[in-house]
């Protein structure tokens, strides 16, 4: 047999496989620290009515779950809620940058994150295989919230159905993970009244990192990540650590501030590392999560984080079983 002559192409060809490898192996490190470990992903912005971006996130989190971790959604839909809110005539206000919510207005959010949102993920990532299974924070008292009241012009307001969350019980969750299923949780709460609350995304996502001893918890949003004086200054802050968070958080716009908030309580409620990513990059999530140079902006506790690169990710805390109480009380709501 006579071998044939390798071509240009051929040579662009190995050279193009060799490149795939080195990244491949790149991602080995990561792949051995985090491997069994649950990554929450705080799932809105641009990414979630984008459609070309919808299915690329589908993809990053089945990727995820088939190279060991464990990963955990959770969403909220604000763009929806107001689309629908509209069709079906119903009165949409903002106060303090949060939705008021009527009793009636709660029907329609309750109806469009648990019935419409979380359908669609769910979807999307079972195009791959049977993994995704939806609920929202109310199933199994997932996610309990009380009453929020905001501060408007120095006098206490009542925005209505909207919650702060008092406590989080990860237990069934938990379970999905543990039988291999990928958990999408809708950000709709259990009310102290026997009723539901419209909670903030950011917040419920933070709070279910802590509760689940996950880590990671990464946010997608629709900026790069957090800029140290915007906009006078734009560069990109790639790593700082609570303290340096907390310093500048009466700095920070509307928008970051709640974010950057969720991010905080998670990583001193022991995740080690919280991540603002750019949502409108393509597969964003992969490369935070398994390459070196990262995107976007993490907040770390360095010693958690100094235990969990040390070896394959699992690292010895004391925390108290079952359900965790917090005080998330930050940030708007869809």
């Amino acid at each position: 047999m006579i071998a044939r002559p390798s071509t240009p192409a051929d040579n662009d060809e190995q050279a193009e496989a060799m490149d795939k490898a080195a990244h491949l192996i790149e991602a080995l490190p990561w792949l051995s620290r985090f491997h069994g470990r649950t990554v929450v992903v705080k799932y809105g912005g641009n990414a979630m009515i984008n459609d070309e971006l919808r299915v690329r996130f589908a993809e990053s989190i089945v990727f995820l779950h088939y190279a060991g971790l464990r990963p955990v959604v959770v969403h909220g839909g604000g763009p929806q809620i107001s689309a629908m809110l509209d069709k079906a005539g119903v009165e949409s206000t903002f106060t303090a940058g949060l939705r008021v919510t009527t009793d009636e207005a709660m029907d329609v959010v309750r109806m469009v994150l648990t019935g419409q949102v979380n359908r669609e993920i769910i979807g999307l990532i079972n195009q791959h295989g049977p993994f995704a299974v939806g609920m929202s924070g109310e199933d199994a008292n997932v996610l309990h919230a009380e009453r929020k009241i905001v501060e408007v012009d120095g006098r206490s307001t009542d925005i209505g159905r909207v919650g702060k969350i008092g406590r989080v019980d990860p237990g069934a969750v938990s379970a999905l993970i543990a039988d291999g299923r990928i958990p999408v949780l809708s950000s709709v709460a259990r009310a102290d009244d026997g009723g539901v609350y419209n909670v903030n995304a950011d917040t419920a996502a933070s709070a279910l990192a802590v509760a689940l001893n996950a880590g990671k918890l990464i946010m997608l949003t629709d900026v790069e990540g957090l800029f140290a004086d915007y906009p006078d200054n734009t560069e990109l802050i790639s790593r700082l650590n609570t303290d340096e968070l907390r310093a500048l958080l009466p700095k920070l716009s509307s928008g970051m501030s709640p974010k950057m908030e969720a991010c905080l309580h998670a990583v001193e409620g022991g995740v080690p590392q919280a991540h603002i990513i750019d949502g409108r990059v393509p597969h964003s999530l992969l490369l935070e999560v398994f390459t070196d140079r990262g995107i976007g902006t993490m907040v770390v506790d360095e010693a958690l984080e100094a235990a969990l690169l040390a070896g394959n990710g699992h690292y010895s805390r004391e925390r108290s079983s079952g359900a965790t109480s917090i005080d998330h009380d930050n940030g708007d709501t869809q």
